[in-house]
């Protein structure tokens, strides 16, 4: 599953772009302030709930991540070894794997925000928050992650793929990484030459028309929502 915006009709997506980045400040402040298991159980819940409105698989979208999964277990298996007897202690583990599983809920709704929201909405709901200079190019640079990020992405998985049929997964581990790297730089470098001579192309400006956004009732249960988990955070 790819990190872009998939079409749709479901709740999620009917809200208004400002209502759900609000929702997600939300959340990472309730994740924050509730490092607990029971807050985190909670946290799981309204996740797994997002995920299910917005139509965002969970372990699709796990997979999606599967290049720094391994930096979040490794974070507790670190935290808990030590260099004498016993070894390793799980009560120096617990704090870092809470932590980690934090950043992974995180990532779930931050996943769902992506796959229900347009580039162009994000871009107008970032530039209302930020008003000014600072905004247009905020929400330009916003923009041009998520057109160019899964684009990255494919490149990426074609590499691989390429490799493997070249009987590339024989080659060692560090001439495998070696050759992906380079391969992806270069693929990386093309890319942005070429946006960028497309950018000019069409006439890239600071004040484009932006879509307008309007918010509906589905806007009022949503920030409802966002508000109860700030309360939650600070109380």
């Amino acid at each position: 599953m790819s990190l872009r915006y998939v079409a749709d009709d479901t709740p999620v997506h009917r809200l208004d772009p400002r209502t759900k980045l609000f929702v997600q400040a939300a959340v990472a402040v309730a994740a924050f302030a509730h490092t607990t298991p029971r807050g985190l159980v909670v946290l799981t819940a309204f996740a797994g709930g997002v995920c299910r409105l917005a139509a965002t698989p969970i372990l699709s979208s796990l997979r999606t991540y599967r290049a720094f999964l391994p930096f979040l277990v490794a974070g507790p298996l670190v935290e808990g070894v030590t260099l004498g007897a016993p070894w390793f202690v799980p009560a120096d583990a617990v704090t870092p794997a809470l932590a980690s599983y934090r950043v992974i809920l995180l990532l779930l709704v931050s996943t769902a925000y992506i796959r229900t929201t347009r580039v162009r909405e994000s871009r107008v709901a970032i530039q209302w928050l930020l008003p000014g200079r600072a905004g247009v190019v905020l929400g330009a640079g916003v923009g041009f992650v998520l057109r160019f990020l899964p684009v990255l992405r494919d490149d990426l998985s074609t590499i691989r793929s390429a490799m493997d049929a070249r009987l590339g997964s024989e080659r060692s581990l560090r001439e495998r990484i070696r050759l992906i790297g380079v391969t992806g730089l270069r693929r990386v470098f093309v890319r942005a030459d070429r946006f960028a001579l497309a950018l000019q192309a069409r006439c890239f400006a600071w004040n484009p028309t932006l879509p307008a956004l309007s918010p509906t009732w589905w806007d009022g249960p949503a920030v409802a929502v966002g508000v109860a988990l700030l309360v939650w955070a600070v109380a």
